[in-house]
Order: structure tokens, then C-alpha cells, then sequence
């Protein structure tokens, strides 16, 4: 019995994140893609487009962030995978679980929420590994007084 197509996008979107191949994971996202990545640290938030999943992946990169896929399932709108999420480099160290939720349409992954299993180890591992630029520099804009 075949894979179903959903899963093996998923498949193709790990097999390019393992491999930190950064343009294989573009060529697998729709153009307005949400990455929804909750928590209270430097990565957290909504990331919408392309190129702010990219940087997401890029950063996540620098700690030798790593995704092992134990778990995959789909229908014809959403795939759910778990996983084991480490990393490799640096002294900060996270050795947890994830749940995605994929939303797919027209062969795209549209949308993404993480559940991670964990909140407060990912919050405490990104706190301690994402340097933040000095003020001014890190808003985005100053707020009228």
C-alpha cells in the first residue's frame, strides 16, 4: 500500500530540514505559509511567508537543532507527526518531544502548529542559545510617546 501524498510531503520537509537543506524546505511551503511556534522566547511567535520560516529554520540551524520523526499520520487536509527534537551544538542542551500539526492544500504545506511537549525546556534552550540585538536595534519600531 502506498504512502498517502500528504505524508510524503512531510517526509520530503524532513528529509530537507535533516539535511539543512534551506531551499528544499522553501520549495515544500505555500508562498503565505503560517509557522506558528508557541512560547515566551527569541523564536517564538507567528512567522508568516516564506522567507520568516526560512530564518526560522536558519536560526534553529545554528544550535544543530535536530527532528526525528517517530510518528506520521495523515488525511487529505492535515498530517500529525511526532517527534524527537535535540540539538547538537553548544552547551545549551533540549532532548524532548514535538507534536506538528501540518494543514496542506494543492500539495503545500500552508500552515504549522507546534505543540511542543516540553514548554519550558524549549523557552529556557532559546533563551540561552538567541542573542538578542541591543536596543535600539531590536524593535521594530520605536513607539510614539
Amino acid at each position: 500500500m502506498d504512502k498517502h501524498p500528504n505524508i510524503k510531503l512531510i517526509e520530503r520537509f524532513f528529509s530537507f530540514f535533516a539535511k539543512g537543506d534551506i531551499v528544499g524546505i522553501g520549495s515544500v511551503l505555500a508562498a503565505d505559509i503560517r509557522w506558528i511556534i508557541p512560547g515566551r522566547h527569541p523564536l517564538s511567535g507567528v512567522k508568516v511567508g516564506i522567507p520568516e520560516v526560512l530564518s526560522y529554520f536558519e536560526q534553529l540551524a545554528k544550535s544543530g537543532f535536530k527532528a526525528d520523526p517517530k510518528f506520521v499520520e495523515a488525511n487529505h487536509d492535515y498530517v500529525v507527526d511526532f517527534h524527537r527534537v535535540y540539538n547538537t551544538v553548544g552547551e545549551a542542551k533540549l532532548d524532548g518531544t514535538s507534536i506538528l500539526v501540518w494543514k496542506i492544500e494543492n500539495g503545500k504545506v500552508v500552515e504549522v502548529q507546534n505543540y511542543p511537549g516540553d514548554q519550558h525546556a524549549w523557552d529556557d534552550f532559546f533563551w540561552k542559545t538567541c542573542t538578542l540585538k541591543p536596543l535600539p536595534d531590536r524593535l521594530a519600531e520605536t513607539p510614539s510617546l
